[in-house]
């Protein structure tokens, strides 16, 4: 199995866990939410410690803000297991990347984070095996690093040769080591466009220059359809994914919200390529965070991506404009994204 998608974070979670159970020389975890909350048969720190035990170098980088649960409670008990936690701190950034490499050739990589209210929602992940798990332990490294990690032979990893000649590439944003490939594979992708745009993603609220691009398409005759949750797990949010829906659904650009919680990041070009990552569709992932991404061609792949999406769509209600009742929410929503315009 070279490769294999997941679309509910538990089945995600019984892939990793079968992965680390499996681990022989190390395991590699980078994280925006990581939490000690999981049941038995999802303990991610149990199965850490019992391989550290065991001899295997197990490493988690996680963000301090998005596991501040983690680091507040169990850290100091973890470390004293052998783990090597380090948390990457910065007053506006966050990793918010979701990586797990296992002895250096099997890798996982989505939207899937690690936490017991996660259980229950629809997400994307995808297991990968080979180069591309090395392409990946290469970023890793530079997060590593970026938190503060000091081991040379993790540090090593930065200065490998990964051949170009991969079926998946890898698109990050990295932007303490001034690495934007994420943003330029989306004005790459969108900017080709021939026939059709289809987006998952929890929060909606593009960038100008996304949107210049997204109506662009539409301008060109090319179908664009976005899938975000009727209800996310933020009130907030549901608020200006309705904002920006309102604004945007008169430039042509379909909206469809699914009945469950959606926490998928996904691109799908014509038909053809698929991407598949961190990523939300928002300031925060395209300027401040570390992001990343796998972008593949392999038809079967992207047959399976477009099977999931199609599934996701007929479950999901076409946004109708004007039936929702505005808010004082929308009203400061609507302040906020005209003052900020010019950096959008």
């Amino acid at each position: 199995m070279r490769s294999k998608l997941y679309t509910k974070s538990t089945k995600a979670w019984d892939a990793m866990i079968k992965a680390i159970e499996a681990a022989e020389k190390s395991v590699y975890i980078e994280m925006y939410i990581f939490e000690n909350d999981m049941a038995q048969k999802h303990d991610f720190w149990g199965k850490l410690k019992k391989k550290a035990a065991e001899g295997v170098r197990v490493v988690v980088v996680a963000d301090a803000f998005g596991s501040s649960n983690l680091k507040n409670d169990t850290s100091r008990d973890i470390e004293k297991s052998g783990i090597e936690i380090i948390f990457f701190s910065h007053w506006i950034r966050r990793i918010h990347r979701k990586i797990l490499i296992v002895d250096e050739n099997i890798a996982f990589i989505g939207g899937v984070n690690i936490g017991k209210r996660f259980a229950l929602w629809n997400d994307l992940q995808i297991r990968l095996q080979g180069k591309i798990a090395k392409r990946l332990l290469k970023s890793f490294a530079y997060t590593y690093e970026m938190a503060g990690g000091k081991d040379e032979k993790i540090l090593d990893f930065r200065q490998r040769k990964i051949s170009y000649k991969l079926k998946f590439w890898l698109v990050e944003h990295l932007p303490i080591r001034n690495i934007h490939t994420l943003r330029r594979a989306y004005e790459k992708k969108l900017t080709g466009t021939e026939k059709s745009i289809f987006v998952v993603t929890p929060y909606f609220a593009p960038p100008r220059w996304l949107i210049s691009l997204l109506d662009d398409a539409v301008r060109r005759g090319a179908r664009v359809e976005v899938l975000v949750p009727e209800k996310s797990d933020s009130p907030l949010a549901d608020r200006i994914n309705l904002h920006y829906m309102e604004k945007l659904h008169s430039l042509g650009i379909f909206f469809f919200l699914t009945k469950e919680m959606n926490h998928a990041k996904l691109l799908v070009i014509d038909e053809k390529e698929a991407l598949v990552g961190s990523q939300n569709l928002d300031l925060l992932s395209f300027e401040l965070n570390s992001e990343a991404g796998i972008f593949f061609k392999e038809k079967i792949l992207v047959d399976e991506i477009l099977e999931i999406y199609n599934n996701w769509k007929e479950d999901s209600t076409e946004f109708v404009s004007g039936q929702y009742e505005k808010k004082l929410t929308d009203y400061a929503i609507a302040a906020l994204t005209g003052l900020f315009r010019p950096v959008l």
